[in-house]
């Protein structure tokens, strides 16, 4: 009995830290934006891909929305650094690029930024790993990595 109630005593004090800590905030590097005005105004007003002007990194910017990803098709050169920055106007979602590392959970009102490299051409499909309605099964998109120019 002293075992058990020293366990319970330990997990009440790890609830207590990870919620003084923010351990309920998504993991990323906690970048705030507005759900209701997103669509309006802003990166995500308009999202696509984006190179930098110094040739480095391309940024990929991702609207996921009830059962759809916008844009649905992406386009990236292999070999390039590519960050995907994500977020959600109305429920939670997630993000995967089925075959790769990348799998963010995308919640409103927080934008969610992964990077990778795809080192080889192809097609990635993207996934909604959360559910997020009835029409959960027909949200995906693709990554087309294409051979560099």
């Amino acid at each position: 009995m002293w075992a058990a109630s020293g366990m319970l005593a330990l997990f009440l004090v790890a609830i207590v830290v990870t919620a003084a800590m923010g351990g309920g905030h998504p993991a990323s590097h906690i970048e705030t934006i507005d759900p209701d005005t997103l669509s309006i105004q802003g990166e995500f007003a308009a999202p696509g891909v984006f190179p930098s002007a110094d040739g480095g990194t391309i940024t990929v910017v991702v609207r996921a929305e009830f059962f759809v990803f916008r844009p649905g098709v992406v386009r990236v050169p292999a070999g390039r650094r590519i960050r995907f920055r994500v977020t959600s106007p109305d429920v939670l979602h997630g993000f995967q690029i089925v075959g790769t590392n990348v799998n963010v959970t995308v919640a409103p009102g927080y934008i969610s930024e992964v990077e990778t490299t795809f080192a080889k051409p192809g097609t990635y499909l993207i996934v909604c790993n959360e559910y997020c309605g009835l029409g959960h099964h027909l949200m995906q998109g693709s990554v087309i990595v294409e051979e560099p120019r």
